[in-house]
C-alpha cells in the first residue's frame, strides 16, 4: 500500500514539474518577444517618439543623455538665460563701469551652481572665466571645494559669487574667495537684502575694503551688490 502511495506521489510530483516547466519557458518566451521587437520600425519608434517605457523590458531602448547634453538644453531653457541676462545688466555693467573688469580680466565666479555668472561674463566680453562649484556642470562649471580653491594666491582679478549664503563656513569661504584675488583685484557679492546686514558681511573680510553697495533687481529680487576692493594687507 505504502509502495503504491508512492509511486503515485512520484507521478503527481513528475506531472506539477513538467507544468511549472513548461509555464517558465512561456512567459520567457513571451518576455523576450515584448522586449526585443524584429520590426525595425517598431524599434524606431520607441527609440525616437516614446516618452516613457511602457513596461520594464521597454526600458532598455530609451536613449540615456550625457550631461553634457543635458547642460546644453537647460542652457537654452527661458529662466536660464533670464537669469544670464539679468547678472549681464545688473551685476556686471556696473563692475566694469567702476574700472574693475575688462575682456582681458581673470575672473573665478565661486559656488557657479549652473554656470549662469561664467556664461554672463563671457556673453559681456570676458575670454577667462572659471566657474567653480562642489558640482560641476560641464562645459562652464568645474568641481572644486568653496572652502578650499585650488588656486594659488592672488591669481585673479576678480572674484564673483552669489552663493556665500550657501556656505557651510562663511568666513572660511570669503576667506579663500580673498586669497586668489589679487591686490588691487575685487571681490564682488551678490545677496538677498532679507538674507544678511551688508556690515556683518563686511565684517568678513579681512583683507579688502568696501568700495561701493548697490541695490539692484536681479531676475525680480531685489538684491545687494556688495563690492568690495582688495587692499593686500590682513586687518586686525
Amino acid at each position: 500500500m505504502d509502495r503504491n502511495v508512492r509511486r503515485l506521489l512520484n507521478r503527481v510530483s513528475v506531472v506539477f514539474a513538467t507544468i511549472a516547466t513548461i509555464c517558465l519557458l512561456y512567459l520567457f518566451h513571451h518576455s523576450s518577444r515584448s522586449c526585443f521587437s524584429s520590426s525595425l520600425t517598431h524599434t524606431h519608434l520607441t527609440l525616437s517618439r516614446s516618452p516613457f517605457p511602457k513596461s520594464s523590458c521597454d526600458a532598455f531602448s530609451r536613449r540615456v543623455s550625457s550631461l553634457e547634453a543635458r547642460s546644453t538644453k537647460f542652457r537654452s531653457s527661458r529662466s536660464y538665460l533670464r537669469r544670464v541676462h539679468s547678472l549681464s545688466a545688473s551685476v556686471f555693467d556696473p563692475i566694469r563701469s567702476l574700472g574693475l573688469l575688462s575682456n582681458s580680466s581673470h575672473v573665478l565666479c565661486v559656488s557657479a551652481g549652473a554656470g549662469h555668472g561664467v556664461e554672463a561674463l563671457q556673453e559681456f566680453g570676458v575670454t577667462d572665466v572659471t566657474g567653480v562649484d562642489l558640482i560641476d556642470y560641464p562645459p562652464l562649471v568645474q568641481r572644486a571645494d568653496p572652502h578650499n580653491l585650488p588656486f594659488f594666491d592672488g591669481v585673479f582679478d576678480l572674484g564673483f559669487s552669489d552663493g556665500l549664503v550657501g556656505a557651510l563656513y562663511p568666513v572660511r569661504f570669503v576667506s579663500e574667495l580673498e586669497r586668489t584675488v589679487r591686490r588691487g583685484g575685487a571681490v564682488v557679492l551678490v545677496m538677498a537684502k532679507e538674507v544678511a546686514k551688508v556690515e556683518e558681511v563686511v565684517g568678513l573680510f579681512k583683507r579688502s575694503k568696501l568700495l561701493e553697495v548697490r541695490s539692484v533687481n536681479l531676475d525680480g529680487s531685489d538684491m545687494n551688490l556688495i563690492i568690495m576692493k582688495h587692499n593686500g594687507t590682513k586687518s586686525s
